[in-house]
């Protein structure tokens, strides 16, 4: 299991106004811990879905290509592609 981890946030002005709207009585969350959880797992669905449109608009252009313009690769080609990319 991840250790857990401890974050010290400070905010002000506007932000600390619309933090303190959405927390307490009148607010959707109990406690501001539960709000930044819940603003992470959002932000963390948003780069999700975007990693995964940009995978769908690679594929369908791929496939949109004639068979011709294909060469074949091996196994260690492509993880070797893989590993560059992900140095990157």
């Amino acid at each position: 299991m991840p250790k857990a981890m401890t974050l010290n946030v400070r905010v002000t002005g506007r932000l600390g106004d619309f933090v303190a709207a959405n927390v307490a009585e009148d607010g959707v969350y109990e406690n501001v811990s539960e709000y930044v959880r819940d603003l992470i797992r959002r932000d963390m669905e948003r780069a999700e879905g975007d990693a995964f449109h940009r995978l769908k608009a690679e594929l369908q252009m791929a496939f949109s290509l004639a068979d011709d313009s294909f060469q074949p690769l091996d196994a260690e080609t492509v993880i070797a592609r893989g590993r560059a990319r992900a140095a990157r």
